[in-house]
């Protein structure tokens, strides 16, 4: 099972990749807001839009769960620890 990373950063803001696995109700006050959007094209493949985040359209590819993985992987590795600067 894939651990779940939650960033905190110094001015109390916590990012995370949702996961149904971790309830967030019980800590108080939550705001998700939609990382990207993945969707099929015309020609029946998928792609995942992440303009939400200021990223690019990854993709095409030929099966749904390889758009979401390649949308987490682009999340975790681009978005989940903000630049601070």
């Amino acid at each position: 099972m894939n651990s779940i990373e939650l960033v905190v950063t110094t001015n109390g803001e916590t990012r995370m990749v949702f996961d149904d696995r971790l309830d967030l109700r019980s800590v108080g006050g939550i705001s998700i807001q939609r990382g990207s959007h993945v969707e099929p094209t015309l020609s029946g493949q998928w792609t995942a839009d992440l303009y939400p985040v200021g990223g690019p359209v990854l993709g095409p590819f030929d099966k749904r769960i390889e758009a979401l993985a390649a949308e987490v992987a682009w999340l975790q590795q681009n978005w989940l620890i903000p630049n601070l600067e």
